[in-house]
């Protein structure tokens, strides 16, 4: 098995935490149900089943498991309603995780996404991954990688602000930021240079807070101090990049 330092580290972290009120947004197969049942008994999660009770039932009954200590909300048979209740539940306050079951994942951003009934707030919503490489001394933030395809600055910012604020929930006291780019320097032929130059001053004037912010950077400037030398890049984030913000899809 691969050994996951940076991961085992968030988990130790939560061990002394109360476990988390999360929603299980139909939770029709067996992984699903494994999910909330290992989070459970771990005590990092309550979970809440939320999707059809009868087909849950049939899910847990083939692959052996007992549900009889999880709370369940019975939903009609269908994705998109389950998506709907699991969202009204966060929004209420009554949970504060949503974890994807075995819906698509457009059914559940589609209820996220409402304008009225969802979860959108202030900035836009964005995705992080949190990546675990072997090997290597940190672990990453990548966003944005699944919800804006080809995003505006404005919507960069957004996507940068909030990058920050989960690396901050995963114990990063001061992320440092690389906006990144296929080249260093700004040129008129990549306007996401231009993107990535100022979201670097926004932070420098408060716009942007919460950690260390600089760009236009390339990946391997961004995570490795030699190869930022060889490029001959002087920046207090090249090769101790916390967080890695992509232009675009």
């Amino acid at each position: 098995m691969v050994a996951r330092p940076h991961f085992q580290r968030l988990v130790d972290r939560v061990r002394n935490l109360s476990p988390l009120p999360a929603a299980v947004v139909y939770p029709c197969d067996s992984d699903s149900l494994q999910i909330a049942l290992s989070g459970r008994f771990a005590g990092y999660l309550a979970p809440v089943l939320v999707g059809p009770e009868k087909r849950i039932a049939d899910a847990a009954a083939q692959a052996g498991l007992d549900l009889s200590r999880i709370d369940l909300i019975d939903t009609p048979d269908e994705p998109f309603a389950a998506a709907q209740r699991a969202v009204a539940l966060a929004k209420s306050g009554e949970v504060r995780a949503l974890i994807k079951g075995s819906l698509y994942p457009d059914d559940l951003m589609r209820a996220v996404a409402a304008p009225e009934s969802g979860l959108r707030g202030e900035r836009r919503l964005t995705h992080a991954f949190f990546i675990d490489v072997p090997g290597y001394p940190r672990a990453f933030v990548l966003s944005d990688a699944v919800l804006n395809i080809a995003p505006t600055l404005a919507a960069k910012r957004d996507i940068v602000q909030n990058a920050i604020h989960f690396a901050h929930a995963l114990g990063i006291a001061t992320p440092q930021v690389a906006v990144l780019s296929a080249v260093e320097g700004v040129t008129p032929a990549l306007p996401a240079t231009g993107d990535a130059a100022a979201l670097a001053k926004m932070a420098a004037q408060g716009m942007i807070t919460g950690g260390v912010v600089d760009g236009p950077l390339t990946a391997d400037s961004a995570i490795s101090i030699a190869a930022a030398r060889a490029n001959g890049v002087e920046s207090k984030v090249a090769g101790n990049a916390d967080v890695l913000i992509v232009p675009g899809l």
